[in-house]
């Protein structure tokens, strides 16, 4: 606990990523496997559940400190972070142990679920005490479920890559699925893991040569029992230069970028596995594309979209129409029917247990648009999948635009599409792994977020190395009906200014606080921002009557005051329909 400790503060007090990479082999090189398994887990985005309830931990630390409820709380409101609080109002460390991360996760930490108020009370008091400044603070963020490190899992990749030896994009493969909570990690996990790559016939030269390590890796897992395990998502770079920039038009495949959770379907094994992105296994939450996944034959992998599109309708409803579906304990017969969800396929990955990754975009496209007809299925199940949620991505042609410009034109629809702009992918691009060019790039034409300017309203502090500032935000626009205007707040946001940015705008919420509820402070309206966000839809749940999707901070608008914010009537003008 006290190496992960050290490593938690080190990546959590810089911005260089030089420095977070080499903290990181440092901490890999140095500790064991079993502590390994853990920390990457951790690291690559693995939640730790909440094992104690947030008001008898602060009951237990305010005792342990000898401090009045008052005392505690001004306390809290100051720091703006319950973990760092604690750390800082518990009296000086009594003794110190030396057991590693795995131990106190496995034979401390879990076994706290569902235990009583005595047991948490003495158990914590115990352990806070042997832990100096960095570990109290980091074992009141696990055991609070609240943990968060400013590292990107790319970054843990590298670093588990140099530790190991092997190419990133082999531990990038075997790092699908890694923070499946279903799994405990353990020693022998971690060594697989960052164990030599596997041997292969390569074909100096080309590309194909450096998939060959991967496609034996994968095999050995998938004979090893993760025969579910979908592959390494590709992902695309945001074009920021004119697409004339990429050459011929004629060089790309163009498709609509839709707005929905990136999703791989898997048919291995006589079963079938859903994995979103952000690789949690999504199999229960969308059984009607499970049941389009066992109309396939075993050997298939699918990269695709899931919508939430109605029967019959031509464009698909609004993200937030998918979010029942992910976040309701049970899905009704009622929720499949109100949220009903599409399966809209791009990309054909595996086909008859062949890994197609190195097959050029355009002969996996081919594959993937036969896919339905009975020579590939069988006219049964062709019959079936072509009843099932699964559409094919369009393409947009070169007889609907046979040059840059009339895509630009075309570009201009997509709101009306229900789309986010457009996909351009070249068509000799094989299947790369995460966001790299090496395999022929993809790139995201997005069309420009919504944005209006809307004045900060309330204000609470951040997390991290921001934990003193306060950096998260909510932001209100005018109301004028009935003649009277009135802020009403619509939108939280935290990210899209710079460091600068927040210390003087943090200096200005503290010096405009009206009142104090807990750590979120009520300001006097003085400052206006650029709202940017990339859906809109009616709501009932807000004040406002409107929910945005992705909201941020484009710009603080020091050349408009209050006044010049604009209506909720501007706002509610964006929704379609």
């Amino acid at each position: 606990m006290r190496r992960f400790a050290a490593l938690y503060t080190a990546l959590d007090a810089t911005t260089s990523t030089r420095d977070k990479l080499d903290a990181l082999i440092a901490y890999f090189r140095t500790v064991p496997p079993e502590d390994a398994a853990w920390a990457s887990y951790f690291l690559a985005g693995g939640k730790p559940r909440q094992s104690v309830p947030t008001r008898l931990l602060v009951e237990i630390a305010r005792e342990r400190a000898g401090l009045p409820e008052w005392l505690f709380d001004e306390s809290y409101e100051v720091v703006g972070d319950l973990a760092e609080t604690i750390a800082h109002v518990l009296p000086p460390v009594g003794r110190t142990t030396e057991l590693g991360l795995a131990q106190w996760i496995e034979d401390r930490l879990l076994p706290l679920r569902g235990a009583a108020p005595e047991t948490l009370r003495e158990r914590l008091t115990a352990w806070w005490d042997e832990l100096d400044w960095s570990g109290r603070f980091l074992l009141t963020k696990l055991i609070g479920g609240g943990f968060r490190v400013g590292v990107a899992r790319q970054l843990v990749v590298r670093a588990l890559a140099d530790v190991a030896g092997v190419d990133h994009k082999l531990i990038a493969q075997r790092m699908v699925g890694w923070t499946d909570s279903r799994q405990t990690p353990d020693a022998a996990r971690y060594l697989r893991l960052v164990a030599p790559a596997l041997q292969a016939s390569t074909h100096d030269g080309d590309a194909h040569a450096a998939h060959e390590p991967l496609r034996a890796d994968l095999a050995t897992q998938v004979h090893a029992g993760d025969a579910g395990l979908p592959y390494p998502f590709f992902l695309a770079h945001p074009l920021q230069d004119e697409p004339s920039s990429l050459g011929a038009r004629g060089d790309w495949l163009v498709e609509w970028k839709w707005d929905g959770i990136r999703a791989q379907l898997v048919k291995r094994a006589g079963c079938v596995w859903l994995w979103s992105r952000g690789e949690d296994l999504i199999t229960d939450r969308f059984p009607e594309i499970e049941a389009l996944g066992r109309a396939l034959p075993d050997g298939y992998v699918i990269d695709g979209e899931i919508l939430a599109w109605a029967p019959g309708a031509a464009v698909p409803l609004p993200f937030a129409q998918l979010q029942p579906r992910i976040t309701r304990k049970t899905l009704t017969k009622k929720v499949l029917a109100d949220y009903p969800a599409t399966f809209v396929a791009y990309d054909l990955l595996e086909a008859q247990g062949e890994d197609l990754r190195t097959t050029p975009l355009e002969a996996r496209r081919a594959w993937l648009e036969r896919l339905a007809w009975p020579d590939v299925l069988g006219a049964s199940a062709a019959a079936e999948v072509a009843a099932r949620p699964l559409r094919l991505s369009p393409l947009v042609t070169a007889a609907e635009a046979p040059d840059w410009s009339a895509l630009a034109a075309l570009r201009e629809e997509s709101r009306e599409r229900g789309v986010e702009g457009l996909m351009l992918k070249g068509r000799e691009s094989l299947y790369g792994v995460g966001r790299t060019k090496t395999a022929g790039a993809w790139w995201k034409w997005k069309i420009d977020p919504y944005a209006v300017d809307a004045v900060l309203l309330y204000a609470q502090p951040g997390h991290g190395r921001r934990a003193s500032l306060y950096t998260d935000f909510t932001f209100a626009v005018w109301d004028e009906a009935g003649g009277v205007r009135t802020l009403v707040p619509f939108a939280k946001a935290y990210s899209g200014l710079t460091d600068a940015e927040m210390r003087e705008v943090d200096a200005i919420v503290r010096k405009t606080t009206v009142e104090k509820f807990g750590p979120v402070r009520s300001l006097r309206p003085t400052l206006v921002f650029e709202i940017g966000f990339e859906g809109i839809q009616a709501s009932g749940r807000h004040k406002s009557g409107v929910a945005v999707r992705f909201p941020r901070m484009l710009r603080w608008r020091t050349d408009k005051s209050i006044e010049d914010a604009d209506t909720l009537a501007t706002l509610k003008g964006f929704i379609k329909g």
